[in-house]
Parts: C-alpha cells; structure tokens; sequence
C-alpha cells in the first residue's frame, strides 16, 4: 500500500489507530460502502491486538487468551466482524481457559465444560455449592440477555426500538444488570472469604480490578462465554486477527496507511474535519474517530500533546477523568524457551498469585501464556513460547538513567522467571530468547498514554453506566477501544467498533434497515 495518498480526497471518515476497535469500525464502515483510510503510527496492525517476530519466533503483543470466536449467538463479534468482510480466521479451541496457583495451595482449573468447572471449584468449596452455582447462574442469565439480541450502538434510539421488539426480555434482563458490579451480587450469594478472593481473581485476570469494581455486564460476558464459544486461539498468531481484518478492509475499498502518526484533530469550530499528520500533511474527512485512549484524545495529567486543544476539551471529558484512572501497564516477557522444560500436559493460560494482599500491588499477579502448546508453528522446532506479564506502574520506570533502566529491566525480569518457577522448574536454564517489554516500552510502540490497557475507576461506580460511549460532544469526533463502552478486552473493543460504526453509519445513511441475524 502506497504510503503518500492525495491530502485533499474528501473522505467519509479517518480512523486513528489499527487497534481492533478502530479496525472493526474501518472494515464495517467500508462493507457499507463508506471511505474510509486508518493511519496507524506504527509499521503493523493490531495495536496490543498484534504480532511480531522475532528469530523464527511469532510473538503476542499483548493477550493470548482470545473470546469473540464462536460460532453462534450474537457475542461471538469477532466471528461476525471477519464474516462481515469476507473474512475467517481458522482457530484452535483451548480445553480449558485458565490454571490459577493462588495462595493456601489453591489450584482451580476453569475446564472448557461448565460442569467440570463448577465441580472443580465445588470440591475445594463443598459448603458453598448453592452460592457457587446461583452465582455463576446469574453471570449465565447475563450472558444469554446478549447472546439472543443482535449487538450494534446502545445509542441509535430507533436501532433499539428494533432490538425490543425483538427480544423485548432479553432487554429488560440487561438493562436490570447495568448498575451492578461483580462483587454486589457476589456477597449476596457467598460468604466465604477466600472464595470471594477467587472471584477477585477471575476479575482481576481480565479488567484488571477486583469484583467490587467490574461491572456484572462484562463479567456476565467472560465468565458464560468461555463455556458457550469457548477461548479459541486463531493460528498463526493474535495478529492473525488484525491482518485478516485489514485484508478485508481494503478489499471493500478502504485504505491503511502505517507509519503516519496523528499530530493533532483538525477543528473548525466545535466541528472535527480532518487529521494532521506529525510530518505536516493534512487529511480531511466528514467524520473522525479516534482510537486513541481517551487521555491521548483529549488530555488529562501527564499527557503532552493530546489530539484535541486543551481549550477544546468538552467538560464531559473532564468528567471521566476525575471518575476514571489509567490502569497499570505491564512487565512482560516474551521468552523463547527449549520444549523440554514445558510438560506434555500443561494448560496454555496460567496465573500466579501468592499472597492475596498482594493482587493489586506493583507486580503481583503473574500472568502465563504458552500459545505453542495450541499453535506448534508460532516457534522453532524443539521450542516453546512463554508469554509472562505483570502489572506494572509506569512511575516505576521513569527518571532512570540508560544505564539503570537496562539493569532494572534485568532484575525485575529476573524476579518474574523466578515466578514462574514455581510451576515451570529450570525454566530460566531453558530460555532460548528473550525480550523484556516495560511499561515505557508498551508506551513508546502502542502510542498509549502511560502504557496503560484502559480505564479503571477510581471510586465504585454503579456498573458500566458512567462508561462513555462512542460520541463526543465535539461534532463530527467519535472515539473507539477500550476507553469506551464496554471497556477492555478484544471481544469488548470489537462491540465498541461494531457501535462506533452504527453511530456513523446512521449519519452517513448507509446502515441496512433490518437487524443482523
């Protein structure tokens, strides 16, 4: 693709960034028939949805845990998204989603089957086998609400006079689980405390929050769906995703342009009319979205040079910043490690947690991804891939001299193989390759303010009712990702694309009358 396009073609809209939410948005957008051109600051797709390689390795930037593939209902959108292009990723169902090694010699296995999920975790609880299954039941009422109605923006009035008279229950289930958060019907139905710390681990793994602060919607979304479509694994890599995607997108006529960073939001008025590229150029559209992290659209402490003008931040934005925060970036590896030291039988997915005190503190939860055990061809023969991350501040590395930085980097990286030990013994006497990744690393290379992977709040929030949504009171500007409604995680920032194109495409006049299947 030719990276220099003429500055002045009016398109119909601009997306900033190739994370899957604006790629969804893109490709949706142009299967409808709209212009469209992505400028993405970096050489590949994907954003923390992407690949790279390295030494015959294919590595994931980010997750390797991936939802949004089934094959029926309505919330497997990145199925839907791929279909709705011409496009299939081929995918490796994982048997089980996770292996959590917590604190007291906890050990529970979220196994594919329900059932074996539930019996797992019944067997170390037994006295709490009815608030187990009334729980997770009600996580189950949730999910089939989403499932039975066709998902696209919450905020096109007529859109959803459609979907209730289609599923008129389904809505009215949903809109009753809005303001709830996890831990608020938890502590209804469950008193023992540790098994309460184990639902702020299943919430913690994905959101990055305990159950008091993840709202019931997205739990009732992740905690069904890894039984109903499953963790499925697409091959060759997460980002497989992001390139099949582009493929489409371009297929249907729109365009993608890497290595073209967006200095700033073009504004005339309180309208949004183009993008200004870092070396000068200037693009012009009817409609811009941005995705961008909220603080990287519009300020917010720290940020330097945000895209909109200071003095053109909209109060609402302001809002949001004083009931929401970044969370943690991350320490990560990427290690390349001699096959032996992997045993046959391993789960893909683990998590590490040894004292509970601990969850939300500065590296410690550990996260484990061994991709190789569902996909052989991401590595060498006679090799494994061990993907480690852990939260970590950005403050944490900042102000450091060349020098301390990289010895930091050693040590902390260090501690983390150390970790890991603890399941995989003789592991750092295996590593064949090795690349430390730190919150400025995932800063520099995802263009994300403070490395961070999306909001979390800073005060108990009732649901996900203060999540913005895709419009913004600046006309014309739409944001997209993990800084909106839902929030965090592939299959959420799918939705959000899913929305944000709606949101356009009614403006445009080009969405089809009908619901989707």
């Amino acid at each position: 693709m030719a990276n220099k396009l003429n500055s002045k073609l009016n398109w119909d809209a601009i997306i900033i960034g190739s994370g899957i939410g604006g790629l969804v948005t893109a490709s949706q957008l142009a299967a409808k028939g709209a212009k469209v051109l992505v400028l993405e600051q970096y050489k590949i797709p994907g954003g923390s949805g992407g690949s790279f390689k390295r030494k015959g390795f294919t590595f994931d930037v980010g997750a390797s845990m991936i939802f949004g593939f089934g094959e029926k209902g309505h919330t497997n959108l990145l199925t839907r998204a791929l279909a709705d292009i011409g496009e299939k990723c081929d995918t490796i169902p994982d048997p089980s989603q996770l292996e959590y090694h917590l604190p007291n010699k906890l050990n529970v296995i979220v196994d594919r089957e329900y059932e074996k999920f539930i019996s797992n975790l019944t067997s170390r609880f037994p006295h709490e086998e009815k608030g187990i299954r009334r729980f997770y039941g009600a996580c189950w009422k949730v999910f089939n609400c989403l499932d039975s109605m066709p998902l696209l923006s919450i905020e096109d009035p007529s859109y959803l006079t459609k979907v209730f008279f289609k599923a008129p229950l389904s809505c009215l289930g949903l809109a009753r689980w809005l303001p709830f958060n996890v831990g608020d019907l938890a502590k209804r139905f469950i008193k023992d405390p540790e098994l309460l710390n184990f639902i702020d681990i299943e919430c913690f793994c994905w959101s990055v929050m305990p159950a008091d602060s993840t709202p019931m919607i997205n739990a009732g979304m992740v905690f069904s769906d890894r039984h109903a479509g499953g963790i499925n694994y697409p091959k060759g890599g997460v980002g497989v995703i992001a390139e099949k995607l582009v493929k489409g997108l371009e297929r249907h006529g729109g365009q993608i342009r890497y290595q073209s960073k967006a200095k700033r939001i073009i504004l005339e008025g309180e309208k949004a009319i183009g993008v200004e590229l870092k070396d000068g150029e200037k693009i012009y559209a009817q409609t811009i979205v941005s995705n961008a992290t909220r603080w990287d659209t519009f300020g917010g402490e720290g940020v330097q040079n945000p895209l909109i003008d200071l003095t053109k931040t909209p109060p609402k934005e302001k809002t949001w910043r004083k009931r929401y925060k970044p969370s943690p970036s991350f320490l990560s590896l990427h290690l390349g490690v001699k096959s032996s030291v992997i045993p046959s039988d391993s789960h893909c997915h683990h998590i590490i947690l040894n004292d509970w005190n601990r969850m939300e503190s500065e590296q410690g939860v550990v996260f484990v991804s061994i991709p190789t055990i569902l996909d052989k061809s991401l590595a060498p023969e006679d090799n494994q891939i061990v993907h480690a991350f852990t939260p970590s501040s950005i403050n944490e590395w900042q102000n450091l001299k060349a020098k301390d930085y990289i010895q930091k980097k050693k040590i902390a990286a260090n501690n983390l193989i150390t970790k890991i030990e603890s399941i995989f013994p003789n592991l750092k006497d295996a590593i064949t390759h090795i690349e430390i990744g730190t919150p400025k690393t995932h800063s520099r290379f995802l263009g994300r303010h403070q490395g961070s992977y999306g909001p979390i709040p800073t005060r108990k929030l009732p649901g996900l009712l203060p999540m913005p949504f895709n419009s913004t009171r600046i006309k014309n500007l739409f944001c997209v990702g993990d800084s909106c409604f839902p929030g965090q995680g592939l299959n959420a920032v799918a939705f959000s694309g899913f929305a944000c194109a709606h949101k356009i495409g009614a403006s445009l006049g080009i969405n089809p009358w009908s619901l989707p299947d």
